[in-house]
């Protein structure tokens, strides 16, 4: 040890031995370690899982917004003949009879 660390307890000790021997104190000590880092229901399990339930709610909130977006799209695929055809030119390049279909492919710099 350091000489000022051994001086500090040279100091110190005196004041903070009683505390340490009180059988409150150390009964306190106990159950607080225990319950940071050993008990089911620990404090590092319980951020991980608050943290996964964060990251779980935003991933919902994703998906309920793509299925709105999706049921919106399907309902007007559904109901109108020009949406579906419009839909199946560009997504399948599919096309008519005697027509010919160019697919211009844009470069990204």
């Amino acid at each position: 040890m350091s000489q000022a660390i051994k001086q500090w307890m040279k100091r110190n000790w005196p004041r903070i031995w009683p505390w340490l021997r009180n059988k409150y104190v150390i009964t306190i000590a106990v159950f607080t370690i225990w319950m940071l880092f050993f008990d089911q229901n620990n404090v590092v399990d319980q951020l991980k899982m608050s943290i996964e339930i964060n990251q779980l709610e935003e991933d919902r909130a994703y998906y309920l917004q793509q299925i709105e977006k999706d049921s919106t799209r399907l309902h007007e695929l559904t109901t109108d003949r020009e949406n579906l055809e419009k839909y199946a030119r560009e997504q399948f390049l599919m096309k008519k009879p005697n027509e010919d279909v160019f697919v211009v492919i844009e470069e990204k710099e």
